[in-house]
């Protein structure tokens, strides 16, 4: 038998502006499976600009089985862009936390969150205060952490790293603002470890 995985999230899950096979649930797919560990093609619920609100209304549409052997969450870049109260973050990250664990059959230790990368850091925020970027979205991954630690379920911080592309492009893409394939599979290095021991 093999793991079925799903993948909860945005643009950064979609994998916006990157081939399919660049995304880093497909890249962390593909090693689980280079290292023995028989494993389905994710299956997806993410678009390119959901909030917090959004992929819950997916989630409630498609309703998900609860027979997943992992699933991931990586959410809230949205609600910064578009200025959404912080509270409502808080409340709604948590519920999407609750149902992720729920989809891995009640077992958070099948659960992993991805923290928010810093898009401030991209040529396409240069003109947006980079500062007040970083400042909100580190104040978005601490409730996410702390949240994350009430339910041990794992957090992978990939901010710091996410904040090199000031300086290395190539990790951005095409586009200006999403991550490019090098970065994904720099996300897939942090997580790898943890994942990986959840499995085996």
């Amino acid at each position: 038998m093999a793991y079925k995985y799903l993948a909860l999230g945005d643009s950064y899950t979609i994998g916006e502006a990157v081939a399919a096979d660049e995304r880093w649930p497909h890249v962390l797919q593909g090693r689980l499976v280079g290292d023995g560990i028989k494993m389905e093609l994710p299956v997806i619920i993410a678009t390119t600009g959901w909030t917090t609100d959004e992929l819950q209304a997916a989630i409630d549409k498609e309703k998900p089985s609860n027979n997943y052997d992992l699933v991931s969450l990586l959410i809230g870049v949205n609600n910064q862009y578009r200025g959404y109260p912080i509270e409502q973050y808080k409340t709604e990250f948590e519920l999407l936390l609750k149902q992720a664990i729920a989809f891995a059959g009640g077992r958070g230790d099948r659960t992993f969150v991805v923290s928010i990368p810093d898009y401030g850091v991209t040529p396409f925020a240069s003109d947006k205060n980079p500062s007040k970027i970083a400042r909100e979205l580190d104040e978005y991954n601490s409730i996410a952490k702390t949240i994350c630690d009430s339910y041990q379920v794992v957090f992978v911080d990939i901010t710091p790293g996410s904040r090199r592309a000031a300086e290395d492009r190539s990790l951005v893409a095409e586009d200006g603002l999403h991550p490019s394939g090098k970065m994904y599979k720099e996300w897939v290095d942090a997580a790898y470890p943890k994942v990986y021991a959840m499995l085996k």
